[in-house]
């Protein structure tokens, strides 16, 4: 919402101060209000409307970093009342249905002046005949007047040929337009000065139509200005008296000439062109293929060392080992339903940043993997540790032991190299993962004869959550529910599901590789199907279904605090 009112007030403040510094000046009524309705309706519509640009980058593979799996604190989660929202919200609606019941009002008055008047049929509109001692003015094709100086004929020609062009041309529904508008972006005062430029362009273009047909300007002025003294402005209405100002006296005398006429006419494309490439335009930075290659057998190289010295039992949902192998036994179906080797990018935090980990309110600090006090940081600089991250922690994962807001965890180049180092290997052990025998030997025979499918490692352009990896993290974190408190007492662990991302984005094929049981893994898989549709990944140019594996952290209370 907030990128949209931003998108749209820049585009309307663009084109109003280009229309009063280029247009308004010049003799192009009928131009003009077209301008003015194009700039309101593009500008609603402009912050929907995107624009993609790949930019092929080459990626230093050193930097590649890998997210940590999602961590789902086993707590339950209370959701916070966000009364100031409300409260914005109920303002905004309450302001909105006064004005709507205004504007009801207004046209309301309308019609009950058109049906209980009387009426005349004058060319391709209707006299309505009023008490009231007012100037002509019009509502879509009426034309209000007052019955004594109809009946005297006390209207001047010009006044009712002034009236007849604001029927023809229709111009109370570009009044309706807006003021419908206003009534709903009530906080944009843009919308005013947009009603009042298209009330002043509608005066224009019926003065024009008079001194073109009656050839007396010096008569017209007069006969303006007589009639438009202390007079009130009329709401939704035509105006004969609106605004006679210096600008709508010397309008009837100004002369524009055709180029000049063109070339600002012109001129309002390379306006139109900036904005949507300002607004609709978003460069996206891919990786080139030579460079996807690279990290393909990096991170395959990464594998086989950090498994090196990692056995793998496979086990059904019923516990019965069918598979147990090295690491350098396993086949390459196998090896896809392994958790990915951590990794994170070197970098080390800003001075201002460093400053700001030491307060013991704000963080709680680890320095390579163990938690220390922050006055500890004063031993150290900031160029001492090169790599870190850090993370929110919600308010229901906080405990007394670590109360703060955020938590952050330092890398000194040792601490970097044992954890995440290029030589990383993982301690000598098993890893169980549960797995269906049947499911997994029958994923490629399940699969269509036309599709393709392939693993994460294989495509050239690997599929994607909506907003990137991070925000389908948070949305997993956001929707996991814990099963039962037994299960958010007793279970911490790290269960793994694997899914087939489909070539429309869309996810099936759910299946549970290692639950923790308590219907953890059922859980996640509710989770996942509740997930929009991703961008699917592309091989030659194609869709092609991904499997693809996710490992879920789970920590319980107890571990929490």
């Amino acid at each position: 919402m907030t990128d949209f009112l931003i998108k749209s007030a820049i585009a309307l403040a663009s084109f109003l101060a280009f229309y009063h510094f280029v247009l308004e000046r010049e003799k192009m009524h009928q131009f003009n209000r077209f301008f003015l309705l194009f700039a309101i309706v593009f500008s609603l519509v402009v912050p929907f409307v995107s624009f993609e640009i790949i930019k092929e980058i080459p990626v230093n593979s050193s930097n590649l970093q890998v997210v940590n799996q999602p961590l789902i604190q086993m707590q339950t989660v209370v959701e916070k009342t966000n009364y100031k929202l409300i409260f914005l919200w109920s303002l905004y609606a309450l302001v909105t249905l006064i004005l709507a019941l205004r504007f009801g009002r207004n046209i309301k008055n309308f019609k009950s002046k058109i049906s209980s008047n009387p009426a005349v049929d004058f060319k391709n509109s209707k006299l309505i005949l009023v008490e009231e001692k007012i100037l002509p003015h019009t509502f879509l094709n009426y034309i209000f007047i007052n019955a004594d100086d109809y009946k005297t004929q006390n209207i001047e020609a010009e006044l009712y040929m002034h009236e007849l062009v604001h029927v023809s041309q229709k111009h109370t529904l570009d009044i309706l337009f807006v003021e419908f508008l206003k009534t709903i972006f009530w906080f944009n005062p843009l919308f005013l000065f947009y009603k009042k430029a298209i009330q002043l362009n509608h005066e224009f273009l019926a003065d024009q139509e008079i001194v073109k047909t009656y050839n007396d300007v010096p008569f017209y002025q007069n006969l303006l200005l007589n009639k438009a003294s202390g007079t009130q402005t009329i709401y939704l209405a035509s105006n004969l008296n609106y605004l006679v100002t210096k600008k709508r006296l010397i309008m009837m005398k100004k002369r524009t000439s055709k180029n000049t006429a063109f070339l600002k006419k012109i001129a309002a494309l390379p306006v139109v062109i900036g904005l949507m490439f300002l607004l609709c335009v978003e460069t996206i930075a891919q990786e080139t293929k030579t460079d996807i290659k690279n990290q393909k057998a990096q991170n395959a190289s990464s594998f086989d060392k950090y498994y090196a010295n990692t056995a793998f039992v496979f086990k059904s949902k019923s516990s019965k080992v069918f598979v147990e192998k090295k690491y350098s036994e396993l086949t390459e179906q196998e090896k896809k339903l392994i958790p990915p080797v951590p990794s994170l990018a070197k970098k080390s935090p800003d001075s201002k940043e460093y400053e700001g980990f030491k307060n013991s309110e704000n963080y709680a600090v680890w320095i390579d993997g163990k938690h220390v006090s922050n006055s500890e940081l004063n031993e150290y600089q900031a160029s001492n540790f090169v790599s870190y991250f850090n993370s929110i922690v919600h308010k229901n994962a906080r405990s007394k032991k670590f109360p703060q807001r955020y938590q952050v965890t330092l890398f000194t180049a040792e601490g970097y190299d044992k954890a995440y180092g290029k030589n990383q290997i993982r301690d000598a052990g098993t890893i169980t993962i549960m797995a269906s025998e049947d499911t997994r030997k029958s994923k490629i025979q399940k699969t269509p004869e036309k599709e393709t499918t392939a693993t994460i490692n294989d495509v050239e352009r690997q599929p994607e959550y909506p907003g990137g990896i991070l925000e389908f993290y948070k949305f997993v974190g956001k929707n996991f529910k814990v099963p039962s408190e037994e299960a958010a007492n007793k279970i911490q662990g790290k269960v793994i599901v694997e899914f087939m991302i489909e070539t429309d984005g869309s996810l099936s094929e759910f299946q549970v590789v290692k639950d923790l049981g308590f219907g953890i893994g059922d859980e996640a898989i509710r989770v996942l199907k509740l997930s929009p549709k991703w961008n699917p990944g592309i091989q030659k140019g194609q869709p092609v279904r991904v499997l693809y594996t996710l490992p879920i952290t789970i920590q319980n209370k107890d571990t929490a605090k």
